[in-house]
């Protein structure tokens, strides 16, 4: 394709035009722009764009993002795009495809030709690239419905920031269900639950609330982790973030995807604003919650508010509706889940789990003995005592 009817069917996008702010596509109109400036406009621009090339490490795989990551009129219209719209996105590819099989030879010949300045020539060069793997409208199409689109598709895991705004976690923990020996009550009510919101089945809010160390936050991220391949993700927010959530709300709405978001080590005092604020949130408020989306909070606290005997003797004429106040928040999760300290026996037996996952060779008899110890010299049983145990024998066997 000529450099001019490229340059102009670049600027002609019609579906995929967010790609137009693309970094590296705007490097590339600049330098076509340049080849009508001169030889000195275009080494900068050209340079500029050698420069792009190199950020980006594989310009096929940053263009394959950058249109996975895009929302435009076809992912509107996804269930049943126009034949005219899949035209139009056939037309889009062609152009990014032209672009990308473009190498630095061919820019540095048109400006040297059309400048007479061999000098150009001598310029740094770069390779053609790869190709995107769709070639038109209905197989990107079909794109976006298996690997979904937008913002989201960029992780499995995001965090609310302190503007509010949602960033993705490059490296998310990948702990799975089988690492999380014990429990297996509890996980498979939070599997079933899971499963019905993935299925678009209803499904409730979850509270996980129990002793510490008992894997209650592990559990929920090692969930995620399961189905992320069906399009699961989970976005972590801070309680302090709690009055981002309309925010949230708003940017999940369009999205293809299914969200957990995640309350962790969730706690409030009486005078805390975002105790009220989280129950019109889960149910009451005037804006209703995105049917993709459901909320799972762990904490220490059944009721999530501190109490103290006065607040039950306290001088309040009703005192009843006091103590109706302080539930109505863990009420409005449909599902409560109760994670307790492990007895000896569960807790031997996540010891044995965790040693044979690792590795660790031990008698069972001298196994029990030393992680029994090590529980004492702690805070007690659970299984985050028990990894913990596990890991400090590995260290010491290392050291031998």
């Amino acid at each position: 394709m000529e450099l001019s009817a490229l340059s102009l069917r670049l600027r002609a996008l019609s579906v995929l035009r967010g790609l137009q702010r693309h970094p590296l596509v705007g490097a590339y109109l600049d330098a076509f722009d340049a080849l009508e400036q001169g030889p000195a406009p275009f080494a900068g621009c050209y340079g500029a764009l050698c420069a792009a090339q190199f950020a980006c490490g594989d310009p096929a795989r940053a263009m394959l993002d950058a249109v996975h990551y895009d929302v435009n009129t076809l992912t509107d219209t996804i269930a049943a795009p126009a034949p005219a719209l899949l035209d139009a996105a056939t037309h889009d590819l062609e152009v990014l495809n032209a672009l990308l099989a473009l190498d630095g030879a061919a820019l540095k010949t048109a400006a040297a030709g059309r400048h007479n300045a061999p000098a150009l020539l001598s310029l740094p060069d770069f390779p053609a690239a790869g190709a995107l793997p769709f070639r038109d409208g209905a197989a990107l199409a079909s794109f976006y419905r298996a690997q979904g689109y937008g913002f989201f598709a960029q992780s499995s895991a995001f965090a609310v920031q302190d503007d509010g705004s949602v960033a993705p976690i490059v490296h998310p923990d990948a702990i799975r269900l089988r690492e999380l020996p014990g429990y297996e009550r509890q996980k498979q009510q939070i599997l079933k639950n899971t499963l019905a919101f993935l299925d678009g089945r209803e499904a409730n809010n979850i509270l996980l609330y129990g002793d510490k160390g008992t894997g209650k936050s592990s559990t929920v991220k090692a969930v995620v982790n399961e189905y992320a391949d069906r399009g699961l993700k989970i976005i972590e927010m801070s309680p302090r973030h709690i009055t981002c959530f309309p925010k949230i709300f708003a940017e999940t709405l369009r999205s293809p995807f299914r969200f957990i978001v995640f309350l962790d080590d969730l706690s409030f005092s009486r005078e805390d604003d975002n105790f009220a604020a989280l129950k019109a949130f889960i149910e009451g408020g005037l804006a209703g919650k995105p049917s993709n989306l459901v909320i799972y909070a762990t904490s220490n606290r059944r009721h999530l508010i501190r109490e103290t005997f006065a607040d039950r003797e306290g001088d309040e004429v009703r005192v009843r509706d006091s103590l109706e106040t302080v539930t109505s928040l863990s009420d409005r999760f449909g599902l409560e889940i109760t994670f307790s300290v492990p007895d000896k026996d569960e807790y031997l037996y996540i010891v044995d789990q965790l040693a044979v996952e690792s590795g660790l060779t031990l008698p069972a008899e001298q196994l029990h003995l030393l992680a029994e110890r090590f529980a004492l010299r702690r805070n007690g049983r659970s299984p985050r005592t028990a990894r913990q145990f596990i890991s400090q024998q590995l260290a010491e066997q290392y050291e031998k």
